[in-house]
Order: structure tokens, then C-alpha cells, then sequence
């Protein structure tokens, strides 16, 4: 489309949104449109239900969120629930300033500009439309304007409470302007905008010395002194702190605790009271929910100053941990590329993968439980099956720690080190190997890993390179083997045959000669052997095996390839052992005959077809895992 005919169609849209009518008008359209009326807790809280809320597991995951914030889903459903959600019913929790904390590049700037963002655009739609009285600096409640003695009536025919007063600003207005005819005062839309300064404020602390408290409450215009003959006129002040712009919104509080008392204690009356003292004026209301967020660091310094003790209560601490999920961490790498000006190199499959697990580890807890290892409790945090575990041990296992995803190394510090590996090598594409290895360079270079660090951080970069020299053998052996789920399949049919036939004391019948044969004991052991199932453990692994079947057929389901979770990795590792001669000789011969070249010319095919690698890292997969096999 012609950006031109997309500026008139903008344009033409912006011009759909605008309303302006009277007092009296404004009440008619309340009787049609209830909600335009809710507090800023209410709105934030519809905006997120709005945008749509899945159940996962008995968890709620909400849309609001999705494609930006990754491996959170707890800590939002927290956040959304204990605070939004209660806020939005008018409970006493809406009376805190909410703290957001957490370890470096954790989410919590990211959340605070979704919610920014997201005000912004809900505001332009029917269910997040927005009134104001015309004129007002504050963008004030149009119902303020109802005098308290007339706000109980108002309730019982509305359904609809008002809280604050007019401000003196629009008091003043209201008798010289409009004669005290509450009915004729102009009412209009307003949308959300930070760069325009309505509904969304920040504020940023910067030298205690230097800093006025009107950056926060707004200041006397003296200018105007001579015209109004007083401080105390409201026609003397700029209305323009960001206390002031946020009325109705959101206002975010930067680094709120390395912020001066004086400007803290501001918060006190308005978080309690809704209200806050500017100019030399009465109480001033505001509705806005302050958003602050912090480190554990200065958190944990801030509550032990006794000095702070008003404002402890009047702060609601919410956790934003780092994610602790391996696909997750994944897909914040590949946002954060994606937004950069590399995103055309080619990344190896599993790339991205082995950085994030090494991002993973450096943020778990050591288990206190003797059965599993951090590989593990890595693998159960990331949903998938273990062996031997379920979603009760994931529970037990999440409330060992309650700090856990509060420390380790953060998403920035992986992609500087994957941006560095592309700008380094000059090349189109970059392996797995290329970034482990940058990664492991840049621990030397990073300001807060000490010596003792370092070596637990090199431990799981040695890992990490463990988890990916199987997955690389295994991605090499799938391009090996032709038609490799049916050759899995095949072998897995007979396996469980044999299986079948033995535990049974039954005999199976040669497909070709029609005779009875014994069940293939060769053929078994060959498989078990590959996961370590000794001699004495056969019977019970094969009657296991036989279990399973049977509560899959009960339940109407079909045991397959995917049913058992060691079967498949003895089923694959049997399958790459008898290919393993034949993969080595390829790989690592310098001078490969005809068929050999041919072999390897139909694996790098397959790689770049099926598996997604481009010429450059299929080939040097095959030499890596031809150099694994070679030692």
C-alpha cells in the first residue's frame, strides 16, 4: 500500500476517535458505556484480560504478554492475580506502589513499556475509551465535577462510584468559565500517549543535589504572578510534573529506590489516599498506578534502612526472575536477533539452543534431591519427559529455592557474545562450537564474575558442549540413515516382537520358511546393552516394556516410536552404532572415493533440506561429529 494513501487512512481513523460533547452529554453516554468510567487499576487489568487468557496445566497464560516476554508465565500470572486483578476490584492493594524486582535484563523494562504500549493502544478502542474535562492539564475525571452530597444518588442510579475531587484548577474554571453550570462543562476523548505527555508519565531520579520536586508535582509559573496577582492562583502553576501527566494512567517510577526521601514521600499520600500535595493548594487527586522497579541488591539495602519503614507497607514486592526454560531462553535470542542488524547470518540449528543452556544452568539452584543432577532438573523445567519423574517432582523441585532465576548470567551478555562470534568469524553462518567458545572467552571480560565463578560457569560451558556433541551425532545419524523414522519403526516392531514372544514364553514364526522360531535374544540384548540394561535387569526392563503396551491399548492408544523414552534412544543409538564404521570413514577420509563423496554429498543434502543448515555448517557438522567418532 502507498504510504501517502496509509497516512489519509490514519488520519481519517484519528479522526473517528475524537468526541467532545457537554457535562450532560458525557452522562448519557455513561449510561450507555459504563466502563469508560473505571479507575486506572480496572483499565490495565481489562487491557491484559482483553487481549485474551489460556489455561495451560491449571496456569494461566496471558496473550498480553506473548512474543515478548519469554518463560515468565509464573511470575506474570502472579503479577496479573495478586495485584492487577484484586486492584481492579478496588481492594486495598490498588493502594501500593507496585516494585518490580529482579536481576539485570530480566523482563522488568520490557513488561513496564508493554504496559505503556499497550495503554496507548487499548485507549483508542471502544472497551479502553477514556474521558476528560476539556482543558484540564490533569486530564481530570469528568465526574469529579458531582459535588460529594449528590455522589451517593449518583451511585444508586448508576452503579458507578466517584472518588477525588475537583481539582483547584477546574473549580476555578467552573465559575468563571461556566457560571457554575456543571451541565455545560466541555467533556472530550482523550488517548493515551507518552510522547504527548497524557495518561503515561516517567520518572527518572538523577542527582539528589540538583533535582526539583517539581519534576514530580509541577511548579509555579512566575510569569504569570503579575497577571494573576498570586502563587496560590491555579492559573500561576504549571499543572506539568509527572504525578500530574500519569493521573489516569500509568506513571513509571525509574530506579525508584535510588531516589532522594523527599521525592519518595510523595508516594505516601498518593498510593494511601489518592492524592498528592502541590503548590499552595489543597490536596490534589490523582488516579494512576505507579509501576517502580528495582535489584535484589538495593531492595534488600532499602528495607534495612529503618528510615524507610512508612513506605515498606505502602510497596507490593513482586519477583521478576530470570526464565529458567531452555526453548523459552531460545526464543529471546531470536527476538533480540531478529531485531538486530544481523538477523540475515545463518545460525547452525541447536545453536541458539546450547547458549541458552548454558544461560539456564548458571541460574538453577544445585538440587537438593540425590536423584537428579542439574542436566535433569534442566530438562524437567523445560517440560520435557524424564524418565522417572513427573510433575510433582518439577512442584518439589521449584520450592527448594524460592530465589531461584534471581542470579546467573543474563540474555544481553549471550547475544554480545553470539554478535561478536558473527562480526569475528566474517562469515554467513556461525555453529554452536562458535559460540560456546566466544562465550568462554568473554568470562574473562565480564565486571562481576569472580575467579571462583568463572571456574562453575567454564563447568557447564563443558555442559553444555556434552548436550550438543549428542545432538550433533544424532542430527548426523538421522542424515544417515535413509528414511530414518522407518528404519526406526521397523527395528522397533521387531525389537517389541521379540519382547512380546519372550515375556509371553510364545514363540514367533519366520515370515519367510513359516516355521516357529525363539524369540531373537541376540537381537534384544543388542538394543538394551545400548542404554545399560544389564543381563539380571533384562526380564524386568522387557515385562516393563509389555505394562506399557498394555495401558496404551486400554486407554485406546498406540504404542509407537515416541511411547518410551529409553526405547527411543536405545532404538536411535542402535541404529547410529551400526552405521557409526561407516559415518567415521566418510567423515574423516581427506581423499574420499566416488561413493564415499557420494554418501557425503547426500547427507549435506538431506542437512540443509530436512534440518535446516545451509552448505557451510552442514559441512562442518559432518567434520565435528567425524572427529567425535575418530577418538
Amino acid at each position: 500500500m502507498d504510504i501517502l494513501k496509509r497516512l489519509a487512512h490514519y488520519r481519517e481513523e484519528e479522526e473517528k476517535l475524537r468526541w467532545e460533547g457537554t457535562f450532560g452529554e458525557y452522562l448519557d453516554l455513561l449510561k450507555e458505556k459504563p466502563w469508560v468510567a473505571q479507575s486506572a487499576h480496572s483499565r490495565v487489568y481489562n487491557m491484559i484480560k482483553d487481549a485474551g487468557v489460556e489455561e495451560i496445566n491449571g496456569r494461566k497464560k496471558y496473550q498480553f504478554f506473548s512474543n515478548q516476554l519469554f518463560g515468565l508465565e509464573e511470575a506474570l500470572e502472579k503479577l496479573v492475580e495478586e495485584y492487577f486483578h484484586p486492584s481492579a476490584k478496588r481492594l486495598d492493594v490498588r493502594k501500593r506502589v507496585l516494585l518490580l524486582m529482579g536481576p539485570v535484563s530480566g523482563g522488568k523494562s520490557t513488561l513496564v513499556t508493554m504496559l505503556k504500549r499497550g495503554l496507548e493502544a487499548y485507549t483508542r478502542t471502544e472497551l479502553g475509551s477514556i474521558y476528560a474535562i476539556k482543558g484540564c492539564p490533569m486530564h481530570e475525571d469528568p465526574l469529579h465535577l458531582i459535588p460529594n452530597h449528590l455522589r451517593n444518588d449518583f451511585y444508586e442510579e448508576y452503579g458507578i462510584r466517584i472518588e477525588g475531587n475537583l481539582s483547584p484548577l477546574n473549580m476555578l474554571r467552573l465559575e468563571e468559565e461556566y457560571g457554575g453550570r456543571i451541565e455545560d462543562v466541555m467533556i472530550h476523548r482523550i488517548i493515551f500517549s507518552e510522547d504527548r505527555r497524557v495518561g503515561i508519565g516517567t520518572f527518572s531520579p538523577s542527582d539528589p543535589k540538583s533535582q526539583d520536586i517539581a519534576d514530580l508535582t509541577g511548579s509555579i509559573d512566575f510569569s504569570t504572578i503579575a497577571e494573576y496577582g498570586s502563587e496560590s492562583d491555579p492559573r500561576a502553576y504549571r499543572f506539568d510534573g509527572e504525578l500530574n501527566k500519569a493521573n489516569r494512567g500509568l506513571m513509571e517510577f525509574q530506579e525508584m529506590l535510588k531516589c532522594d526521601e523527599k521525592f519518595l514521600w510523595h508516594l505516601l499520600s498518593l498510593t494511601q489516599e489518592g492524592n498528592f500535595k502541590a503548590g499552595r493548594f489543597a490536596l490534589i487527586s490523582a488516579d494512576e498506578l505507579i509501576v517502580a522497579h528495582t535489584n535484589e541488591t538495593e531492595y534488600r539495602s532499602f528495607i534495612a534502612n529503618k528510615k524507610n519503614e512508612a513506605l515498606h507497607s505502602r510497596i507490593i514486592v513482586m519477583p521478576i526472575p530470570y526464565n529458567l526454560k531452555v526453548t523459552e531462553e531460545e526464543k529471546i535470542y531470536e527476538k533480540m536477533i531478529d531485531e538486530s542488524d544481523v538477523a540475515d547470518v545463518h545460525i547452525a540449528p541447536h545453536t541458539l539452543k546450547i547458549a541458552a543452556m548454558f544461560s539456564i544452568l548458571t541460574r538453577l539452584k544445585e538440587p537438593k534431591r540425590g536423584d537428579i543432577d542439574l542436566i535433569k532438573k534442566m530438562r524437567l523445567y523445560d517440560g520435557e519427559n524424564v524418565e522417572g519423574f513427573n510433575s510433582a517432582d518439577i512442584t518439589e523441585l521449584k520450592k527448594e529455592y524460592q530465589e531461584e532465576g534471581m542470579s546467573g548470567i543474563d540474555p544481553r551478555y549471550v547475544i554480545n557474545r553470539i554478535s561478536s562470534t558473527i562480526i569475528r568469524k566474517e562469515v554467513s553462518s556461525i555453529n554452536a562450537l562458535d559460540v560456546l567458545r566466544s562465550l568462554k572467552e568473554g568470562l574473562d571480560q565480564h565486571p562481576s564474575i569472580t575467579s571462583e565463578l568463572k571456574e562453575k560457569y567454564l563447568n557447564f560451558i563443558s555442559l553444555a558442549r556434552k548436550e550438543y556433541d549428542e545432538i550433533a551425532k544424532k542430527e548426523v545419524q538421522k542424515a544417515f540413515v535413509y528414511s530414518y523414522e522407518e528404519s526406526a519403526k521397523t527395528l522397533m516392531d521387531n525389537y517389541l516382537d521379540n519382547v512380546e514372544a519372550y515375556c509371553n514364553k510364545a514363540k514367533l514364526r519366520d515370515p519367510l520358511t513359516g516355521e516357529e522360531i525363539n524369540p531373537d535374544e541376540k537381537l534384544m540384548r543388542s538394543i538394551e546393552e545400548q542404554i545399560g540394561i544389564s543381563e539380571n535387569a533384562k526380564k524386568a526392563f522387557r515385562e516393563e516394556i509389555l505394562i506399557r503396551i498394555s495401558a496404551y491399548a486400554r486407554k485406546g492408544k498406540r504404542f509407537d516410536y515416541n511411547s518410551h523414552d529409553r526405547l527411543r534412544e536405545a532404538i536411535q543409538k542402535k541404529l547410529f552404532a551400526d552405521l557409526k564404521d561407516v559415518v567415521k570413514i566418510t567423515t574423516s577420509t581427506k581423499t574420499p572415493d566416488e561413493l564415499q563423496l557420494k554418501k557425503i554429498n547426500e547427507v549435506v543434502a538431506r542437512l540443509i533440506d530436512e534440518h535446516g543448515y545451509n552448505s557451510t555448517s552442514a559441512n562442518e557438522l559432518l567434520r565435528y561429529v567425524g572427529s567425535l567418532l575418530n577418538r
